[in-house]
C-alpha cells in the first residue's frame, strides 16, 4: 500500500474539472486496458493523488476502481462529485458524506409487488471519524468562493442506474418506502463500494455536493451552475479529506497510537570508527542472512538491471517524482550506458561508469532509482 497516494474518482468532467484545480505536478499515467489516470499532488508538498473518470453509472465505476486499486494501492479511494438531494434541511451547494451505501435497485418481484432486497454499504469507522474532524476544522472551506458557506451532512446515500427528477414518481416512493434515512441519491456510489469491499475493506469515502432536490427542477437548477459550484465545494471538501486520510495511515504503518504497526524499536546503535575506518552499516538486531552490494556468487545481468531502471524511471516520471527535464536527461545517460553494454566497453569501465554516475546525479532525489544505481556502479566496478 502507498501511504502517501489517495485515488479520486468522477463521474463528470466538471467534476474531475473540480478535483482536477486543486492539483500540480500532473503527470498522465495510462492504465495498460487505457484507462487514463492523472497523478498529481495536492497544492504545492500535499499528498500525491492519482485522478481518474469513470462516466455515468455503478458498473463502470466498480470496474475502474478496482483497476485503480490495483494499479496504485492507495490508501484511500474518494469518489467525488455532485447528487441530488432528498431532505428539506440539506440545501443546495451542501456537502454530503455517504456514512451509508444503498444499492437500491435490488429486489424480487412476487404477485402482491415489488420487494427490496437491501445491499448497502458503512463508512469505516477510522474514515468516518477524519471526516467528522474536517468537518468540524472547517479549513477546508477557506478559498471558496465569497459568500460561500457549505455545510457537510453525514447520512446515506441511495445510488442506483438512473437519474431521479421527481419527488413523485414510482422510484421516488420505492426510495422512500424502502431507503428513507437516504439524504442524496446518485448513480456511482454502490459500484466503488463494492470495489473497495473486495480489496480487503480498502477505505472508500463518497463525498457529494449537492447540485439539485431530485424533485422535477433539475433543469432550473442546471441553468442557475448549481452542478459546477457544488463539484467544487465537494472538492474542495475531499481533498481536505485525503491530506488527513494520508496523515493517518501514516501513523498506523509507522505503530504509532492506535495503530496496527510495530511499535519502533527503543534502541540505539552508534559505531564509532578513527584512522581510516568509516562506518559502512549501522543496523539494529538482524535475524538471518544479509547481502550488502553485489553478491560475488551471483553476478548481477547488467543489462537486465539497466532495462528494469528504464522502466523504474519512466513511472516515476509518470507518477510526478521526477519532472520531465530530468527524465529526458536521465533517459539519454541510460542510452549511453546501453550503448556501451551493446558495444562491449562495458567491461572497461569509463564510458559506462561515468553514464551511471550522471545519471545517480540526476536521481538523487528520487531514492528508490538512487539505491539501484549505487546497486548497478558497484556490480559494473566489479567486472571493470
Amino acid at each position: 500500500m502507498d501511504d502517501s497516494l489517495v485515488v479520486i474518482l468522477t463521474a463528470l468532467n466538471l467534476e474531475y474539472e473540480a478535483v482536477r484545480d486543486r492539483l500540480t505536478g500532473l503527470a498522465v499515467r495510462r492504465h495498460t486496458a487505457g484507462t487514463r489516470f492523472e497523478v498529481g499532488r495536492i497544492g504545492q508538498s500535499g499528498p500525491r493523488v492519482a485522478l481518474g473518470l469513470v462516466g455515468k453509472g455503478n458498473h463502470p465505476s466498480a470496474v475502474l476502481a478496482e483497476r485503480a486499486i490495483n494499479e496504485f494501492r492507495p490508501a484511500a479511494l474518494l469518489f467525488v462529485g455532485v447528487a441530488g438531494g432528498l431532505r428539506p434541511s440539506v440545501a443546495l451547494g451542501d456537502v454530503v458524506v455517504a456514512s451509508k451505501i444503498y444499492a437500491y435497485h435490488g429486489g424480487t418481484s412476487e404477485d402482491d409487488g415489488l420487494k427490496a432486497r437491501p445491499k448497502a454499504w458503512e463508512i469505516p469507522h477510522e474514515a468516518d471519524q477524519v471526516a467528522h474532524h474536517v468537518a468540524r476544522v472547517g479549513e477546508w472551506r477557506r478559498d471558496l468562493a465569497a459568500g460561500a458557506n457549505p455545510r457537510v451532512h453525514f447520512g446515506a446515500i441511495a445510488a442506483g442506474e438512473v437519474v431521479q427528477d421527481s419527488a413523485i414518481s414510482a422510484q421516488a416512493r420505492w426510495i422512500r418506502q424502502h431507503y428513507n434515512d437516504a439524504v442524496a441519491i446518485e448513480m456511482e456510489a454502490a459500484g466503488v463500494a463494492q470495489a473497495g469491499h473486495l480489496n480487503r475493506a480498502l477505505p472508500v469515502v463518497v463525498v457529494r455536493g449537492i447540485s439539485d432536490r431530485a424533485d422535477g427542477s433539475k433543469a432550473v437548477t442546471d441553468g442557475q451552475t448549481w452542478q459546477p459550484r457544488a463539484a467544487r465545494h465537494a472538492a474542495a471538501f475531499a481533498t481536505a479529506l485525503a491530506q488527513e486520510l494520508t496523515i493517518d495511515s501514516g501513523r498506523r504503518r509507522d505503530g504509532m497510537p492506535g495503530g496496527q504497526g510495530s511499535a519502533p524499536m527503543p534502541m540505539k546503535n552508534e559505531n564509532l570508527a578513527s584512522g581510516n575506518a568509516r562506518v559502512g552499516v549501522q543496523a539494529g538486531q538482524i535475524h538471518g542472512n544479509v547481502t550488502i552490494g553485489a553478491s560475488l556468487e551471483e553476478p548481477v545481468d547488467l543489462a537486465a538491471s539497466i532495462a528494469d531502471l528504464r522502466t523504474r524511471l519512466k513511472q516515476a516520471c509518470l507518477d510526478g517524482r521526477l519532472d520531465e527535464e530530468t527524465y529526458a536527461a536521465a533517459e539519454a545517460e541510460l542510452d549511453a550506458a546501453t550503448g556501451c553494454l551493446r558495444d562491449g566497453s562495458a567491461a572497461n569501465g569509463g564510458g559506462f561508469l561515468m553514464s551511471l554516475k550522471r545519471l545517480r546525479g540526476l536521481v538523487a532525489d528520487v531514492s528508490e532509482l538512487a539505491a539501484r544505481l549505487a546497486m548497478i556502479i558497484a556490480a559494473a566496478r566489479g567486472i571493470a
